[in-house]
């Protein structure tokens, strides 16, 4: 079975307990302003341009068929309009200055990259974490990967925003022991604004997943200016409230280290005036849910 992923990450130590090994699916159905992985939310490949890198060598305009990459007044120039990602200026430019976000790849390659850490994970009471984008949109290979972490003595996470059908979770539930799941507000309108979804399904799973799994965390960004004060996040410690199976709560503080990676994708940063939380603020944040 195959499937598209961007990145395997090694000794993750904030994706569930212990040291893990994540793997990031590619493709959400949301597309959240402040996400940090933007080269998550199309399914598709893509190419990311990275100049600073760029050592001059050229070999993207010589192999490029479709003129996407050009020189101009000793500039180096790239039109996305005109890529057909067939990925041959990635695979030539030695210095990563071009990349391509995204690889298809078979669930023995990825056993065999978290078999080489097994001791590490193991050692540490680790484990697997299946991330995103959205782990789910591929829940039957999400699936075959869990079924064979179990028989492996792996601890399996998922870490879900939710926006998906129910029997996706139910394709996955035997296999998973623990559950990360994404809320960023309570607020219909405000959720389509800044997500470009609605909340209603991603909240009325999240009830029906409580009722048949045992260990849940809640996982909610704190962003200034869009849901980092107190009425917000009153409003999700309301609903999480009657949740008897919501183990843990962490609020995940806003930050800039994704702008790079929109500039490579020649994607517009709408967030770029808004500063992280105060610690003063994330200590009020928290009392709320103690």
């Amino acid at each position: 079975m195959i499937g598209t992923i961007f990145d395997i990450q090694k000794f993750s130590t904030h994706d569930g307990p212990g040291i893990r090994t994540t793997i990031f699916f590619k493709g959400c159905s949301l597309e959240c302003q402040w996400c940090h992985n933007p080269e998550s939310i199309s399914k598709k490949h893509e190419i990311q341009i990275f100049p600073h890198k760029c050592i001059g060598c050229m070999n993207c305009i010589k192999v490029c068929d479709q003129l996407a990459h050009t020189l101009l007044n000793n500039e180096k120039l790239y039109n996305r309009n005109l890529c057909i990602t067939c990925e041959k200026c990635a695979k030539n430019c030695y210095a990563d200055a071009i990349v391509v976000a995204g690889s298809d790849i078979t669930v023995k390659e990825i056993m065999d990259k978290i078999k080489e850490d097994e001791s590490y994970i193991k050692n540490s009471k680790g484990g697997i974490t299946l991330s995103g984008g959205e782990p789910l949109l591929q829940s039957k290979f999400a699936k075959e990967i869990l079924v064979q972490c179990k028989e492996g003595g792996f601890h399996t996470a998922i870490d879900t925003a939710g926006n998906i059908p129910f029997n996706n979770f139910l394709d996955v539930i035997e296999h998973t022991d623990l559950f990360l799941y994404d809320i960023k507000m309570i607020d219909d309108i405000l959720h389509k604004k800044h997500t470009g979804v609605s909340n209603k399904l991603i909240l009325e799973n999240l009830v029906k997943l409580n009722k048949i799994h045992k260990n849940i965390y809640i996982r909610i960004p704190v962003i200034p200016t869009i849901n980092a004060d107190e009425q917000s996040m009153y409003d999700i410690a309301q609903f999480i409230k009657p949740l008897k199976n919501i183990k843990k709560i962490e609020l995940l503080p806003y930050h800039h280290l994704g702008i790079s990676k929109y500039e490579s994708l020649s994607i517009e940063y709408l967030l770029s005036n808004i500063s992280s939380p105060s610690d003063e603020l994330m200590s009020i944040l928290r009392k709320i849910f103690n």
